[in-house]
């Protein structure tokens, strides 16, 4: 029973002191589609797996573009997703009408972290989706994840959605900060592989320290050959 109306109740802690419905909203995450970030002082890609769709219907867009030089992409619940990242747009454009200049990564991933706690706060459920970012900004190429808590971490390698935990460990493994552009795609697209059990397509984004531009591949990669 108490656990019932903990359940029910958004805006209280359970008997640890954790957040119950960010601990829900945490579950929804795990049960999306796998989705990494890897980074590097030269490039960064955004990888996700497209799930297989009924027939006729076409496979939902993951890797979003933000601003030129700054893309995202997300695991959860696909309308919580789209929720964040026309957050992201907004607050990109809201910046460059503000300041005349693009925002930076880590100042986005703060607007976003700062959205997201608003519904730990209030009679509202916490947003189901936890959102990468990357970029390149006068900083260099960066990456941030951000949680439905509205925690926000900077890194170099990140996994969220189903098998996270088994995708990260592949990316560690096979990490070297010197990595070329295609080896960061080949060491995602494994990531990814490592865990999905079907055949599926896997969605790619890149920003290099070069180009300044974020990009999706022309074509998804297929998981299953």
């Amino acid at each position: 029973m108490e656990s019932q109306q903990l359940g029910r109740m958004p805006y209280f802690y359970g008997p640890e002191g954790a957040l119950v419905q960010v601990d829900f909203a945490l579950e929804a995450v795990n049960r999306g589609s796998t989705t990494i970030g890897i980074r590097t002082d030269e490039h960064a890609i955004l990888a996700s797996q497209l799930k297989p769709t009924r027939a006729l219907i076409d496979p939902a867009e993951k890797i979003y573009q933000i601003d030129e030089h700054l893309g995202a992409t997300g695991a959860g619940y696909i309308g919580d997703v789209l929720k964040l990242i026309q957050e992201l747009r907004l607050q990109a454009q809201k910046h460059r009408l503000t300041f005349d200049s693009p925002v930076d990564i880590k100042s986005a991933s703060e607007e976003l972290s700062s959205y997201l706690h608003q519904y730990t706060i209030y009679a509202v459920r916490p947003l189901g989706a936890s959102i990468i970012l990357a970029g390149r900004d006068p900083t260099g190429v960066q990456m941030y994840q951000v949680d439905p808590s509205g925690t926000y971490f900077k890194g170099s390698g990140f996994a969220v959605g189903a098998g996270s935990d088994r995708s990260l460990e592949v990316i560690q493994r096979g990490y070297n900060p010197r990595m070329s552009l295609e080896e960061l795609v080949i060491l995602g697209t494994k990531a990814i592989k490592t865990v999905t059990q079907d055949e599926s397509m896997i969605e790619i984004g890149v920003v290099s320290r070069v180009s300044s531009k974020f990009e999706k591949l022309t074509a998804p990669v297929q998981t299953v050959q």
